[in-house]
Order: structure tokens, then sequence, then C-alpha cells
């Protein structure tokens, strides 16, 4: 049996799902909480919850780790040379779960364009309206 890749790994697509729904939780979610009038629900979140304040203060680098872990999550699913098994069986199965790799990965793309918007776009965009 051939052992698998680090590509192949299943965990991988998983992996950047959480990572990229971790922007998400720092610097969307927050964002929309405080805009809904839930200001105290995000400030003992944040007081409760020790990781939320580190990634919010580092925003960016949140940002840019889940960016590099989606690029390379599309490296995974669209690489050259990919090949299904010629059994119908295994074929059907190996179809379903690149259709299924894909759909995780828009929903991370998702998440993190959400994030991005929220905690990086928002603001000058704002200030740049305000000011015509």
């Amino acid at each position: 049996m051939d052992s698998l890749k680090w590509y192949e790994k299943s965990q991988l697509k998983w992996l950047a799902l959480f990572v990229t729904s971790g922007t998400l939780l720092c610097c969307a979610l927050p964002i929309l909480l405080v805009s809904a009038g839930f200001g105290s629900v995000v400030a003992s979140v944040n007081y409760n919850v020790p990781g939320f304040m580190f990634m919010a203060e580092h925003k960016i680098w949140t940002l840019g780790l889940s960016a590099l872990l989606l690029m390379g999550l599309a490296f995974v699913i669209w690489r050259p040379n990919q090949t299904c098994p010629s059994d119908p069986q295994l074929a059907k199965h190996c179809r379903r779960s690149k259709r299924w790799n894909q759909r995780i990965f828009f929903l991370s793309v998702a998440i993190w364009l959400i994030g991005l918007f929220f905690s990086v776009l928002l603001l000058p965009i704002r200030l740049w309206l305000d000011t015509l």
C-alpha cells in the first residue's frame, strides 16, 4: 500500500477551515456583535477566552497565516496530475470527496474574506466615505 503524501491528507483541509474560522471569531464576529448592541457579550468573551484577545491584537498575523494555509489548500485541491481510481465505486467516492473539498475551501475563503473586510477594510472605507 502506498503511503499518503502530506498533501493527500484530509486533516489539512479541516485545519484550513479551523484557522479561517479563527479569523471570523477574532475579527468579524466581535464587530458584528458590537454593531448589533451586544458589546457586553464581546467584552465577556474576550475576558473569559484567553486566545481571543491575542488573535484580535495580532489580526494581521492571523489573517496572513490563514491566507497562507488557504493557498496551500488550493494547491492540494487543484494540483496537477490528480487521478481517481478506475474502479467505478471508488471513482464515485473520489469525485464526491473532491466536491466536498472544494466546498470546504470556498466556505473557508468566504469566512476569510468576511474577517478581512470587517477587521482591516471597513474602517478605512468608512473614513473615506465620511470625507466625501
